[in-house]
């Protein structure tokens, strides 16, 4: 193992070996949402599951053997984590539509040659130090601009717990300098705060460290990690721990190749949904979408709003439950949004904001403090563009109180989008029921998870067009 001698590789923030850049620290590209004259209407599908996708080619790159992966989100977030297990060692192919990963074994990672660039992927970032912190190696980790103004102590903490090293930028951000353990221990963590990522940085951890780690976390979150390791051949076993959950994974598996179908992606799918029940006369059906009931949150928040949803075609893919999602046009009406729903719809909470300027009466949402340190701080940002918008909300510190009409919002405004993907696409939407259009300053962003999203919303009828 080589100890990092100077900070060189943080001087410029480089792609990924063979492959292009892929966070956005380019030119923005504003776009403007104009109110819909017509109801949106048709059959669409949305890009693979973002969540999924990162840990498919993540545990690919740890099995003895050809895994094969179909529906991979091909956005800008994933493709760095292709990009990045194929510096660590792995052979990631896209042949003839699907994706195949030659893994190098639990323990088989080498040392990149290169900084890790993860983009704009902080799912992926933070996953990865988890497997970098208990292999033998030192590796640099960077990402876009986004990226570089996230958190990363959260996952730092629990990591150096297994003997790992970091260097992080002041603020615990990146870029970062993680220098692997040589005998890692295994550890026992409880989670201070629910977190799907720091849950699955410290599992990853105990996949290369012998013996038993533990991981328990106050509520139940997104568990896509523990069902696929499972779906691998890890020993991991999962107990109900008060209103949480205990995870306990045997160390040093063989994980054995798997063929997995990715669902599509409900944090993705949110957003048509949303489009539709707040677009009078709409009818809309999003085809094999995840229904995981650690991610629905936001459609039995749209239900208890009255948005007409139906669920159909239910079945099991790949051990992930889906389904077809259609969503009527409806007259939604505000709620108070349970606290413990919050995980399971931590990302949808800006398109919520949007459903809640749309509907009549008072929308609160609280629980939600983990906003605070996502792509952006998406509690301020939403409330500055509801404002901007001329939607009333109340800003609080783990979340908001919007007051809706009933009616069109006012719109007309151009919305600081903070380069947060979520925060993009949740305006654009708003553009579609306000009565004025409403601009983003920037979607280029958009491409790293829902690529093709203006397009998709353009066959519903949606007119959202290049400001």
């Amino acid at each position: 193992m080589t100890a990092p001698s100077a900070p060189t590789p943080f001087a410029t923030d480089r792609a990924p070996a063979g492959e292009a850049p892929t966070g956005h620290d380019g030119p923005a590209r504003p776009l403007v949402a104009h109110p819909a004259t017509t109801a949106l209407a048709g059959t669409i599908a949305v890009p693979g599951d973002k969540s999924i996708s990162h840990r498919a080619l993540m545990f690919g790159a740890l099995a003895v053997g050809e895994t094969v992966v179909e529906g991979l989100l091909e956005g800008a977030d994933v493709l760095a984590t292709a990009a990045a297990m194929r510096a660590l060692g792995a052979r990631v192919e896209r042949r003839a539509g699907r994706w195949h990963v030659n893994g190098v074994g639990v323990g088989g990672l080498a040392e990149p040659e290169d900084v890790l660039d993860m983009g704009n992927a902080g799912t992926a970032a933070r996953l990865i130090a988890g497997l970098l912190a208990t292999h033998p190696l030192t590796a640099f980790v960077t990402g876009d601009a986004s990226l570089r103004k996230r958190p990363m102590g959260r996952v730092r903490e629990p990591l150096e717990r297994f003997g790992a090293r970091f260097v992080l930028r002041h603020g615990d951000r990146l870029p970062a300098a993680i220098i692997g353990a040589e005998n890692s221990v295994p550890v026992s963590y409880t989670l201070p705060v629910a977190s799907a990522q720091v849950k699955s940085a410290v599992l990853l951890a105990g996949l290369n460290t012998p013996g038993e780690t533990v991981v328990v976390e106050p509520k139940a979150t997104r568990d896509h990690t523990e069902t696929m390791l499972q779906a691998f051949g890890a020993e991991v076993r999962v107990e109900k721990a008060g209103k949480g959950r205990r995870i306990a994974l045997t160390g040093q598996p063989e994980l054995k190749p798997v063929a997995i179908a990715v669902p599509g992606d409900p944090s993705s799918a949110a957003f048509p949904a949303v489009a539709a029940a707040i677009c009078r006369g709409s009818q809309v059906a999003i085809r094999r979408v995840g229904l995981n009931s650690l991610r629905t949150g936001l459609y039995d928040c749209l239900q208890e709003m009255g948005a007409h949803i139906e669920i159909t075609d239910r079945r099991t893919e790949g051990g992930e439950p889906v389904g077809t999602i259609h969503v009527q046009g409806s007259r939604l009406k505000g709620i108070q949004v349970p606290p413990e729903r919050v995980p399971a719809m931590i990302d949808e909470f800006p398109i919520l904001a949007v459903a809640a300027a749309c509907a009549e009466g008072e929308t609160r949402i609280t629980g939600a403090m983990e906003l605070r340190v996502k792509e952006s701080d998406r509690i301020g940002a939403m409330a500055a563009g509801l404002r901007a918008a001329g939607v009333a909300v109340k800003e609080l510190p783990d979340g908001m109180i919007v007051t809706g009409t009933g009616r069109p919002p006012p719109g007309g405004a151009t919305i600081a989008t903070h380069l947060d993907h979520r925060i993009a696409m949740a305006f654009l939407v708003l553009g579609l029921a306000s009565a004025a259009p409403v601009t983003i300053d920037d979607g280029a962003m958009i491409d790293t998870s829902f690529p093709g999203f203006a397009g998709l919303m353009r066959g519903l009828g949606a007119r959202i067009e290049v400001a």
